[in-house]
């Protein structure tokens, strides 16, 4: 990889790249009948397509799951016997969290953001969260409008 290419719009490259390839190879379509692809469900969510039966929602909702299924490997990996004499395998639990970035990069591309729309809602999201530790954030000082902030 070149070094001036942005190393978060590459992640985002290949994995649309891997994400086509595999909707390819199993054959797969869209509501209308039409081959699946990354850039259809990225169009489908920014044309508010957004209904419970939506390619958005479909997709969204299996690329959650995966994401929680490699969460919970990723949780298999932890030791939690305190007693125990066994080391933590950081290969494995390594594997697993890029595993989870797979997954996640998918949900981001399904919700219709691309690398340059997750940094920049990154940093949004992160002065809300600076903003909220400095006022000692707590469940009842949250307001729905702290969403507002961030989309």
């Amino acid at each position: 990889m070149a070094a001036d290419k942005d190393m978060l719009e590459e992640l985002f490259r290949l994995q649309t790249s891997l994400n086509d390839y595999i909707f390819n190879k199993k054959g797969l379509q869209d509501k209308d009948g039409r081959p699946l692809t990354m850039s259809r469900l990225m169009q489908s969510a920014a044309e508010n397509e957004l209904g419970p039966n939506s390619d958005t929602n479909v997709w969204l909702s299996k690329f959650l799951q995966a994401l929680n299924d490699e969460s919970r490997e990723v949780s298999e990996e932890l030791l939690w016997k305190w007693w125990s004499k066994d080391t933590l395998n950081m290969e494995n639990i390594r594997e697993e969290i890029v595993d989870q970035l797979h997954f996640w990069i998918s949900l981001a591309l399904a919700s219709g953001m691309n690398a340059k729309d997750v940094f920049e809602c990154y940093l949004r999201k992160n002065k809300v969260n600076i903003e909220r530790q400095n006022q000692d954030y707590s469940k009842s000082a949250k307001h729905e409008t702290d969403h507002n902030q961030v989309s």
